[in-house]
């Protein structure tokens, strides 16, 4: 039993961090293909940037909305 939220920990820590990750950085090729596109570097890079950093927060958050009231082995901690 001991394993298997050990498993759960590690799925969630990188569940959390594939999902910044990713945020991120479609922020910041979507700006740097469209500074190539319009002519407009550095500027939609830097905001494209920090909307993908934004929208990881927004997940992250949503995440642990979603987490909130469960244990990382599924256990709901109101049941007490």
């Amino acid at each position: 039993m001991k394993n298997r939220e050990i498993v759960k920990a590690l799925g969630l820590f990188s569940q959390i961090g594939v999902t910044v990750v990713a945020c991120i950085l479609v922020g910041v090729f979507l700006g740097w293909w469209l500074d190539r596109l319009l002519g407009t570097a550095p500027w939609l890079l830097l905001l494209c940037s920090f909307l993908g950093v934004g929208a990881a927060f927004k997940m992250l958050f949503e995440l642990m909305s979603k987490l909130d009231g469960q244990s990382v082995c599924g256990k709901d901690k109101r049941d007490k």
